[in-house]
């Protein structure tokens, strides 16, 4: 059959994303992935390079999406299938372009890891995350702020003649606009997916991509690579090379060999094929492979110790398998990032598909025969010229304009280009798409004044660039416009003006919790722990008087902000202050897991230890958990001197110093 593209639904059991959190993200970003300057001055020298970079302070203007919880009902997603004789592919474009399922017809196999639910999770940048498919980060060190977020999407022509899937977006912690194209040859058992990342911009700008893969995971599972070295990434934050398969006597290409969670960044040689497989205990499963460009290979893998095993079984549901990640990306780790010049594009082209070799080679103790077996059986199936000649075939056709619509993504791209009349062939950001976050921005581009609110509403995103920064010090001086003005300043580093322009604001602002809320983070930051408690509560305090209704945004605020204050007011000393904010929080915002977490926090600065523990005993999940969080540990062991319970152990290190 010629490959065809359609539009269908999938209906899985979906947990809702939610609200986002209206606070702007204004502290730093966690540095869960980075090493010590010790550590630093002993790698090599463009890999040090590369971390030093320019990572983003905050995560603004991205809004952290924490709203979610567990209870998942079914639900509908729009899905795009491209289909001929070998593959059917499934995307969801309004789900960070995830490629959900990469089904083999002529084996009825799967190649993907598919997860049977959508269970949003806190490992993205910014919070909600998923497990499953193979999903494309760019940004920063982490999964990406897209990951459940729609991008654009529609058909345009393909280079066999045929038609290919593109999507696109506004990256918007690094500016960029990108592009991913899916394409399967009528006669090819590959998606082919050339991905473009441009930077309209007159300054250079880092660059970080990584294209992440979920693979089923069994015990005869086995990750293959080009390499006979890796770096070994570990939650206790540290970096080490490390030999290939054997390390600490255990063969560490088996994910279930491996007790504790850890990344493996595989040195390929400069020289060597670029490719990646994931087999199974029969020597098949998936490969895959790509031009040059892509330069870095990685296995990330759970472990079989309790706490992995009980992070597989909160990303999706108890009794279905378990995942292990390949992933490839532009640099040998995930710590590293490029440069991007002004004016400047990178393009690649990736392959996946499936591989079947000789198992008995795959799972000796040879491992060079090993590799050897699996790159033979791939230049067999598609030979490295061939994904060189896909590659330059492609490029002509990434400018090709869209066709038919498939899906709309945001309109932060469309503001961008209105703005600065970028030119981007292939990837128009029309100015239809431009919405309601948007709309105060784009009058304050074409009247240079930012509007103030026409009903009371939680303050909508701040965007922080340097020429929106510009255009907001120039506008008239309002108290929204001071927020938005010190939201922008605070990002660019200039702290002490930030907290200047929220305290003019403050002096004739009619919704002052914003502003509070802003000059307690700032506060805090400083070490005012004791200012910026006063300030926490009096941001509460003004936010239940100016709060309108029960409506999604006002809970999404009062949660946010009622959280803050108990935390800082907990660090402060007062507890019942802390105790105060909590007696005004809704009802089914103390169900919540995050704030039975906290009244047990709560419960303790009460002096209340046996009616702190009778919360954990009555269960409770903390659905925002961030990945590598250690706090339901550090609160259980002040609660109980019995080991931490399997249903709180999400501990993703080994104990100990």
């Amino acid at each position: 059959m010629a490959t065809t593209v359609r539009r269908t639904v999938l209906t899985l059991p979906a947990a809702p994303v939610g609200p986002a959190n209206p606070l702007p993200a204004l502290r730093p970003l966690g540095a869960l992935h980075s090493v010590d300057e010790r550590t630093r001055r002993e790698l090599p020298r463009e890999m040090a390079r590369q971390m030093e970079g320019d990572p983003p302070r905050t995560l603004l203007p991205v809004r952290v999406l924490d709203g979610y919880g567990r209870d998942r009902v079914p639900t509908d997603f729009d899905a795009v299938v491209i289909e001929n004789d070998h593959l059917r592919v499934t995307v969801l474009p309004g789900l960070g372009g995830r490629v959900h399922s990469l089904h083999h017809k002529p084996s009825d196999r799967e190649l993907l890891y598919r997860n049977p639910v959508f269970q949003p999770a806190g490992f993205a940048l910014n919070g909600a995350w998923y497990s499953g498919g193979i999903e494309w980060n760019i940004g920063a060190t982490g999964h990406t702020a897209l990951s459940v977020a729609p991008l654009h999407a529609a058909v345009v022509p393909a280079p066999d003649g045929g038609e290919m899937v593109r999507l696109w977006e506004w990256e918007r912690l690094r500016d960029l606009p990108f592009q991913v194209d899916l394409w399967l040859p009528a006669d090819s058992a590959f998606l082919h997916v050339g991905i473009r990342v441009r930077n309209p911009h007159e300054r250079p700008a880092p660059l970080y991509w990584w294209s992440n893969t979920a693979v089923e995971e069994h015990p005869g599972t086995r990750i293959l690579a080009p390499a006979d070295e890796a770096w070994h990434f570990g939650y206790e934050r540290t970096l080490r090379r490390v030999p290939v398969p054997d390390y600490r006597g255990e063969d560490r290409t088996y994910p279930l060999r491996s007790e504790h969670p850890a990344d493996y960044f595989y040195e390929v040689p400069a020289g060597a094929r670029k490719w990646i497989a994931a087999l199974d205990g029969d020597g098949r499963g998936l490969v895959q492979t790509s031009t040059d460009v892509l330069r870095g290979r990685k296995l990330f893998l759970w472990g079989s110790g309790r706490a992995g095993r009980r992070w597989q079984r909160w990303l999706t549901e108890p009794g279905t398998v378990g995942y292990a990640e390949i992933q490839s990306g532009l640099a040998r780790t995930q710590l590293e990032q490029l440069r991007l010049a002004e004016g400047a594009e990178l393009s690649w082209l990736e392959c996946y598909g499936p591989l079947a070799a000789d198992s008995g080679t795959v799972h000796g103790n040879n491992w060079a025969a090993a590799c050897a077996e699996v790159e033979s059986r791939l230049a067999e199936t598609l030979p490295a010229p061939a994904v060189d000649a896909a590659y330059r075939a492609w490029l002509p056709y990434a400018d090709r304009e869209p066709v038919t619509t498939l899906a709309a993504g945001s309109g932060w791209g469309a503001l961008e280009v209105l703005r600065a009349g970028f030119e981007l062939p292939g990837t128009p950001f029309e100015e239809a798409t431009l919405g309601e976050e948007q709309a105060p921005w784009r009058e304050l581009l074409t009247s240079g004044a930012f509007p103030e609110p026409r009903k009371v509403v939680p303050p909508g995103p701040s965007l922080v660039s340097p020429h929106w920064r510009d255009m907001l010090e120039t506008a008239p001086a309002d108290p929204v416009t001071e927020y938005h003005l010190g939201v922008a300043q605070w990002h660019a580093g200039d702290l002490a003006q930030a907290v200047r322009s929220w305290e003019r604001g403050l002096a004739l602002a009619p919704s002052r919790w914003p502003l509070l809320r802003a000059l307690a983070v700032a506060d805090e930051e400083g070490g005012h722990g004791e200012r910026a408690a006063d300030r926490h509560l009096e941001a509460f305090e003004d936010l239940c008087q100016e709060r309108r209704d029960d409506g999604e945004s006002w809970t999404a605020a009062t949660a946010a902000v009622g959280r803050e204050a108990i935390e800082s007011l907990l660090r402060a000393g007062r507890p019942a202050d802390a105790r105060s904010v909590w007696a005004r929080l809704g009802p089914a915002v103390r169900e919540r897991g995050r704030f039975r977490l906290l009244h047990a926090r709560l419960l303790l600065a009460e002096g209340h230890r046996q009616e702190a523990r009778a919360v954990f005993d009555a269960g409770f999940e903390v659905a925002d958990l961030r990945e590598g969080a250690e706090i339901l540990g550090e609160v259980w062991s002040q609660v109980s001197d019995d080991p931490l319970p399997e249903a709180y152990d999400y501990r993703m290190r080994p104990e100990g110093p």
